[in-house]
């Protein structure tokens, strides 16, 4: 039992932290700090990070720098690379390129003015949710809202792979009905854009959240709220690898022109039909897509 509670304890810190990271990435991020919050050393910490997330906390902050700025390259186009560098963390407009091209084989430059097109298109050829093919997306008409905080309790699953994500979603489904949840909404979260990043690399989040009032209070899965901003929103629907393919000219197209810039804050999909659970592999949903004025 105690192994258990302290297992428990550990996934709730190591979700807390990678939550903190992806709220402060444009901050110079102090491990003893975070550490210090916890209430735990930082060795410690860096041992149940590990542990739980499968990666060092170290690469997965410069990884999620990286992932970032890779996004904001394509979508912010009124903001100059050091701009972006610094909206990412990094203090130097040197280290930053050098970090981007260890990653990318490209300058963020080259990147920015069409080597992301290559790039981005073996990632879905390659990837098992989608048969890369063109797909129109022109006519889909998006809304400009501001989102309410939504009280999230969820799975964070590194790897966007199709039987992956699947049994993370299975699980959640018997955590729904394990816990009486009849109204409730299903939400994806994209933390890495799964258009230009690796699959195998990307952290996913598949999140429960419930509606009126549910007793979780013994619940282990961890908890956080959606930050309250500016997105698009557009209604969508299709099959399994659709969503890729979306998503991909939401952010090399429809950005780009739409007179917005992006944020560091995730986009995510409220799910109507969720294709990781029904049979036909069909899903509808809202995309939150993040934007800002400019």
């Amino acid at each position: 039992m105690q192994k258990r509670t302290t297992y428990n304890k550990n996934v709730q810190i190591a979700n807390d932290a990678m939550y903190y990271i992806y709220e402060y990435i444009d901050t110079d991020i102090n491990i003893d700090e975070l550490a210090l919050n916890f209430g735990i050393s930082k060795f410690h910490l860096h041992k149940l990070f590990k542990e739980v997330m499968g990666i060092n906390i170290y690469e997965t902050i410069k990884s999620i720098r990286l992932q970032k700025a890779s996004s904001l390259l394509l979508t912010n186009k009124y903001s100059t690379i050091t701009q972006i560098a610094s909206m990412c963390g990094y203090s130097s407009q040197t280290s930053f390129i050098r970090a981007f091209k260890e990653r990318f084989n490209q300058t963020p430059k080259v990147w920015r003015n069409g080597g992301y097109e290559e790039y981005s298109t073996n990632i879905l050829r390659n990837s098992n949710m989608a048969y890369y093919e063109k797909k129109d997306f022109e006519n889909i008409e998006p809304k400009i809202i501001k989102s309410k905080p939504l009280r999230t309790y969820y799975i964070r699953q590194r790897g966007y792979l199709k039987e992956e994500v699947t049994r993370v979603w299975q699980k959640l489904q018997a955590w729904v009905y394990t816990n009486n949840i009849t109204k409730y909404e299903e939400i994806g979260i994209y933390h890495d854009n799964p258009t230009i990043t690796p699959h195998s690399e990307c952290f996913y989040v598949a999140g429960i959240i419930p509606k009126g009032d549910v007793d979780l209070s013994n619940t282990s899965l961890p908890i956080f709220d959606t930050p309250e901003a500016l997105y698009a929103t557009f209604e969508i629907k299709g099959e399994t690898g659709d969503i890729l393919r979306f998503i991909q000219w939401a952010y090399q197209e429809w950005l780009p022109k739409s007179g917005f810039e992006t944020t560091t804050n995730p986009p995510y999909v409220i799910f109507k039909k969720n294709h990781f659970l029904n049979e036909d592999r069909t899903f509808e949903a809202t995309y939150y897509l993040p934007i800002q004025y400019v």
